[in-house]
């Protein structure tokens, strides 16, 4: 029996190990003032509780922490080294001043009576889902009540998820952005991860290749609930034509599948014939959900402000609205965006705050293309970075993470691997244009002393 003042536990036999472990002292012996068994055991205290089996299908760390895992490795060997991250999209340049004295003015309005705000509509304040709807959706038959205001994709992608529960079966494009498989896997919808292929059993793969200028064969999806779909894609920058979003909405209709659409890099979009919303293709707002964010547009990634977009239109088998079993998951998992962050993308959704996005999204572009054509002129297979802020690099012959190492070790700089994001990204790493110029342009030079002829 444990006494008074003893920290301990019991073994799986039913002995108590003691805390003071291999103490012939005073204090053992007042821990255990009779002939009491004392077992020494190393073995670690465990709850009864199962570990979920999904999370342990997980083959690594997500993405790009093990990035950054490897980062600090490679600075604790080489502490002089100035690294350059071109690799997590996280973006680097200040927040537009008229948005950020709109975050400001709603901060000081908070000591305020006047000014102060509580709980608000989980869904999101009414006029920035009024200005969201006519500012980027406008003509395309959307309401604000469709809009879903949020701290972000990423974390909207988590309840989609869990709305759409662990039975809906899963494809996406290869290479995509990681979210997508990962909360997949955690939520039961597909099988174990096959050493063979590099991917999950029962999700649909669709590949994304130079060979098929980076839209896939739709048709592999047919029996697929739900479609990852990411355009200007994360990490080609492959942005689908008008033409092409068509076929995948009248494959979704065929189907009955419903398509996730991430547009998150959508401002970024500069060919008029690339649709910036899956909502204008007539028919989308039956089959398609888009979620967007203001974190590569306004500089936000910290900030914390995005939007789910739910039609009213679109119905599940039995003819619920999706839109009423978000709405539930939202207001049972959320207590609303910062009131806060709400001021600063009402300040987006304005004339002047709207144009000071897009002159931040430029910068990042230029990046882009400088990143771009030093890649092609040193005879590197380059794709995207045009309608996209991200460059995607071939390395034919070596295997991504072995680039990964090659350029970190040569350069200081920091890529991801294409790896990363899908058994079709292998051979490929993904530059991002998110970075100071002077870093950007740094990076170009050790690129070239490295690589180039």
């Amino acid at each position: 029996m444990a006494m008074s003042g003893c920290l301990g536990t019991r073994a799986p036999s039913g002995a108590w190990q003691c805390a003071n472990l291999q103490q012939r002292s005073r204090a053992h012996r007042r821990c255990h003032p009779t002939k009491t068994q004392c077992t020494v055991s190393t073995q670690e205290v465990c709850t009864s509780v199962k570990r979920n089996a999904n999370i342990a299908k997980l083959q690594a760390g997500y993405l790009f922490p093990e990035i950054a895992k490897r980062r600090r490795e490679h600075q604790e060997a080489n502490p002089d080294a100035h690294i350059i991250s071109l690799g997590i999209g996280d973006t680097t340049e200040p927040i537009p001043q008229v948005i950020a004295d709109a975050m400001a003015n709603a901060a000081a309005g908070m000591a305020t009576r006047e000014g102060y705000s509580g709980y608000g509509a989980e869904q999101g304040k009414g006029p920035l889902r009024e200005a969201i709807c006519e500012k980027l959706y406008k003509g395309m038959g959307l309401k604000p009540s469709d809009v879903f205001v949020s701290d972000g994709s990423k974390c909207d992608i988590g309840r989609l998820q869990m709305m759409l529960g662990s039975g809906s079966s899963v494809a996406v494009q290869d290479p995509s952005y990681p979210v997508y498989v990962d909360s997949s896997v955690i939520m039961g919808m597909t099988g174990d991860y096959n050493q063979e292929s590099t991917s999950f059993d029962n999700v649909q793969y669709m590949p994304c290749t130079p060979d098929n200028g980076f839209f896939p064969d739709i048709s592999v999806a047919e029996k697929s609930d739900i479609i990852f779909f990411c355009s200007p894609n994360n990490p080609t920058g492959a942005a689908a034509t008008r033409k092409q979003l068509t076929s995948l909405v009248e494959a979704a209709k065929k189907n009955g599948s419903i398509i996730i659409y991430d547009a998150a890099y959508a401002l970024y979009i500069e060919d008029e014939d690339c649709p910036r919303s899956i909502f204008e293709i007539p028919g989308a707002d039956e089959v398609a959900i888009e979620t967007c964010s203001l974190s590569k547009y306004a500089g936000f990634t910290g900030v914390r402000l995005g939007w789910t977009v739910v039609p009213a239109a679109l119905k599940f088998a039995d003819g619920t609205p999706v839109q009423q079993d978000f709405n539930r998951i939202m207001t049972t998992t959320f207590n609303g965006a910062s009131v806060i962050s709400q001021a600063g993308g009402l300040a987006c959704m304005q004339d002047e705050g709207y144009q000071a996005m897009l002159d931040l999204v430029s910068y990042y572009k230029e990046n882009a293309t400088i990143l771009r054509k030093t890649f092609q002129d040193m005879g590197f297979s380059v794709y995207g970075g045009q309608n996209a802020p991200y460059v995607w690099v071939g390395f034919p012959g070596q295997a991504s993470w072995d680039a990964f190492a090659d350029i970190l070790h040569k350069c200081n700089i920091v890529t991801t691997p294409g790896s990363g994001f899908g058994p079709a990204g292998e051979g490929f790493v993904r530059a991002s244009a998110f970075g100071h110029r002077e870093d950007v342009l740094e990076a170009v030079e050790r690129f070239k002393k490295a690589y180039g002829n």
